[in-house]
């Protein structure tokens, strides 16, 4: 039987041991018992512009506004900003590797003055994890300086960055939003205005993109025909603000004005206020929105295109809880994203809901850190298991994604050592089959464990009672019928897939080490 359809057939089911016998498959713990690789995805950025008409500095709003981000990428960050009554073509700008607060001090946002400009916090899923790859990108060219912040991952790069090098261009970075930046400032060469320029930039763009520009006098903000990665507009007093979450919003107390279209581009100045360019736009139906971004990415706190995130990952758990019952004690969810779908499971199914885990808040998302090694480092100290909650019980855990299926296995073995009698493992997401070229971190089939594996084989290995997954048809239902990427549970992508491995030499070893796990 083809296994994709081998799995597709038990999406909407749950898989219990005592009705099921076959080879018994080696454990992740049994493949290796000290090399367990954080079992989540990750997202590859976060943005954040703000244009403040009074002339009020912004460098420490974005400061706080890539704090509400952090969540999208803790590799690296940075901030621009520039006066737009001061000398044209002026930047300032700071970045590191870190987090946010690591990065920046007072002592260094103090003198960054400016009332116009972007912030950026960053994983890398193109290009490697060095400084130099930091964002915001800054590019002085003859019309002016720009600096741009990027989030999403360009399909087309490669063809795009061989252009402008047969041109004579050098770059300094190896991500594909340098090739976005210069696109932008070749484009200004023969537009009227910067904003045609980014326009016509996008145009030569295939992938996902979300992106904020700071020109010398104007806020640029343009997001994919497809929507694939979120992108919003807020305002605070006479300053108005784009990010890539409504959280952002909440914290600097700005309120929410509306999400930038799919296929749209925005200017804001103080003259006009907002501008919208709709030329890239695609029918409705044809977009395609990460549906990750409501599974896992995003804040549960944040709204994307008018649906609440912790709204979808409540409807994820009732749904697991009428599509894969099973009698228990307590539901509980591995911290963070899969507590809001425990919730919906419990509240659906009246098993109760209770904390099992405590999680140490200094570690952050462990699998963000690309290097293999950082991720073994902080597997072991991110989680702990409550006793008191989960002894003599049956416990069903929620998580949002089995990836590779480590920490899955690992966490299991911590609720039975903690003295549950039962663990039932409920993914608020269909099975993984296929590699994601938009922007999250999933290069290869053969990382992930539903690649040749049926449900009974994946419940064997991460060593569950029972196993259920949300099906896929309830997916849409979740985000209100929003229309969506399903590419990585489908293998059908709104737009056709590189037929090369889009991320780059820095991710080879990468890949290698965790086929070299998975066949072991």
């Amino acid at each position: 039987m083809n296994q994709d359809n081998n799995i597709n057939q038990y999406i909407n089911t749950s898989i219990d041991t005592k009705s099921h016998t076959g080879t018994k498959l080696k454990r992740c713990s049994d493949i290796d018992e000290h090399n367990h690789v954080f079992d989540e995805l990750h997202e590859e950025c976060g943005v954040f512009g703000m244009y403040d008409f009074d002339g009020g500095n912004v460098a420490s709003t974005i400061y706080y506004g890539l704090f509400a981000l952090q969540h999208r990428g803790q590799e690296s960050c940075g901030i621009a900003v520039s006066d737009t009554h001061g000398p044209k073509g002026k930047v300032t700008t700071h970045k590191g590797m870190g987090l946010v607060n690591e990065v920046f001090t007072p002592d260094i946002l103090e003198p960054m003055k400016g009332d116009i400009g972007v912030g950026h916090v960053r994983y890398s899923t193109a290009g490697s994890s060095t400084r130099e790859n930091a964002q915001p990108l800054v590019l002085n060219y003859v019309k002016g300086t720009l600096a741009m912040a990027h989030n999403g991952n360009l399909i087309n790069a490669k063809e795009l960055r061989k252009e402008l090098e047969y041109t004579g261009a050098i770059f300094q970075t190896t991500i594909d939003s340098e090739v976005i930046a210069y696109h932008i400032a070749r484009e200004r060469l023969n537009s009227k205005t910067a904003e045609e320029a980014v326009r016509r930039a996008c145009q030569k763009l295939k992938g996902a993109y979300a992106l904020v520009v700071e020109s010398p006098r104007k806020l640029i903000a343009a997001r994919d025909p497809f929507g694939f990665k979120p992108l919003c507009i807020g305002k605070r007093d006479n300053a108005y603000i784009v990010t890539s979450e409504t959280c952002a919003l909440d914290t600097i107390g700005a309120e929410f004005v509306r999400d930038i279209e799919p296929g749209e581009v925005i200017t804001i100045t103080p003259e006009k206020g907002i501008e919208s360019d709709m030329t890239m736009a695609l029918a409705p139906e044809k977009q395609a929105r990460c549906v990750f971004e409501y599974i896992y990415f995003a804040r549960p706190d944040s709204h994307i295109d008018g649906v609440s995130v912790y709204s979808s990952r409540i409807k994820a758990g009732r749904f697991l809880a009428m599509d894969s019952p099973v009698e228990a004690d307590i539901v509980t969810g591995v911290p963070e994203s899969g507590n809001a779908a425990a919730l919906g499971y419990s509240l659906e199914s009246g098993i109760p809901y209770g904390t099992a885990f405590v999680k140490n808040g200094y570690v952050g998302r462990t699998f963000i850190k690309p290097k293999q090694s950082s991720r073994e480092s902080s597997v072991q100290i991110k989680l702990n298991v409550l006793k008191e909650a989960v002894k003599g019980k049956r416990v069903v855990m929620i998580d949002d994604s089995i990836v590779r299926g480590t920490t899955s296995d690992r966490i299991v073995r911590m609720l039975r050592e903690a003295g549950a009698t039962e663990v039932h493992v409920r993914i608020s997401s269909p099975p993984f089959l296929w590699p994601c070229y938009f922007g999250t971190d999933i290069p290869a089939r053969e990382q992930l464990i539903a690649y040749n594996r049926t449900i009974e084989d994946i419940r064997q290995i991460i060593g569950a009672d029972s196993l259920g997954y949300l099906g896929i048809d309830r997916l849409h239902e979740m985000v209100e019928g929003l229309p969506i990427c399903m590419g990585c549970f489908t293998g059908k992508y709104p737009m056709e897939p590189p037929k090369d491995d889009i991320r780059g030499e820095y991710f080879d070893k990468e890949i290698d080490l965790e086929r070299k796990m998975l066949n072991r």
